[in-house]
């Protein structure tokens, strides 16, 4: 049970990463066009590091990566 709630929060907090990558974007556009390869190395890395977490099977290390994929792979998508 503990296992389902901690899941479940972890999914909360992935959620989450929407609208604050969204609001990232907005506020820092000038970074995002100058910062674009970076941004993407960073994408790869934290998926790779998502990965590593899942096989390690290190929730906290798992949803810490995917929150850092998410808000950066948003900014990026919203670059108005």
């Amino acid at each position: 049970m503990i296992e389902l709630v901690k899941i479940a929060i972890g999914i909360i907090v992935l959620i989450m990463g929407i609208p604050i990558g969204n609001y990232l974007a907005k506020q820092t556009k000038e970074e995002l066009s100058q910062g674009q390869r970076w941004f993407k190395i960073l994408i790869l890395l934290s998926l790779a590091g998502s990965v590593a977490g899942l096989v390690l099977k290190n929730d906290a290390l798992f949803f810490s990566f995917l929150f850092i994929a998410i808000v950066t792979s948003r900014s990026l998508r919203n670059k108005k």
